[in-house]
């Protein structure tokens, strides 16, 4: 009777240990389990996390390259509208050069021809005149020699800034270029990564 007991509890024991065990073992592989996938998952939200601010430098330098072609094409319009003017300018200083000289000449025919007349009074005042036509016309040609110089330090700076311009805008279209591939290429790898992520947290950002 007593080998009996002693079998029966020694049985009942083993049986205990074995369920324990077992039971031990089954709750180690599920935290084992449960560790492994959360590791997974912390692996693809840093890599998805990296793969978002290789877009944001992306979506940037393709915004840079854009404002530099449009500082190219303001270049170029400046450029073109300070010529136009300039070559404005300068026809304009060249009609009244030769209006300039036209007048003076025939003033001076006049005054001089007036300096020789027996009349004192009215040879004096021609005199007088001439001398104040020559001043006149020395202050008015100055004026639109200044203007003229003007004129041409426009056309000169007109000329760089077009000239910049166009050089600026074919770098600025070629690094656009560049820069509106490398976004899409940095846009379909987000979007994969993004689409076979199993975090829902991640994806419920991304439709945000």
């Amino acid at each position: 009777m007593c080998t009996i007991s002693k079998t029966f509890i020694l049985n009942l024991i083993y049986m205990s240990t074995a369920r324990n065990f077992r039971i031990l073992v089954t709750l180690s592989f599920f935290l084992l389990t449960t560790v492994l996938i959360q590791a997974q998952t912390d692996k693809k939200a840093a890599e998805l996390k990296k793969l978002e601010t290789s877009l944001a430098t992306a979506k940037a330098k393709v915004a840079l390259n854009e404002r530099q072609l449009t500082v190219s094409d303001s270049l170029i319009t400046l450029g073109t509208q300070q010529i136009a003017e300039s070559k404005t300018e300068t026809k304009a200083i060249d009609a009244e050069l030769k209006k300039l000289d036209k007048d003076n000449v025939t003033r001076q025919k006049s005054l001089t021809k007036l300096s020789a007349s027996k009349d004192k009074d009215e040879s004096s005042k021609a005199r007088a005149d001439l001398k104040a036509l020559d001043v006149q016309y020395k202050s008015d040609s100055k004026a639109l020699s200044n203007r003229l110089k003007d004129a041409t330090k426009k056309l000169s700076k007109g000329n760089a800034y077009l000239t910049k311009g166009k050089a600026n805008k074919k770098n600025a279209q070629d690094a656009l270029k560049v820069s509106r591939n490398a976004l899409k290429a940095a846009q379909a790898k987000y979007d994969a990564a993004s689409a076979s992520g199993e975090n829902t947290s991640i994806k419920d950002k991304k439709k945000k």
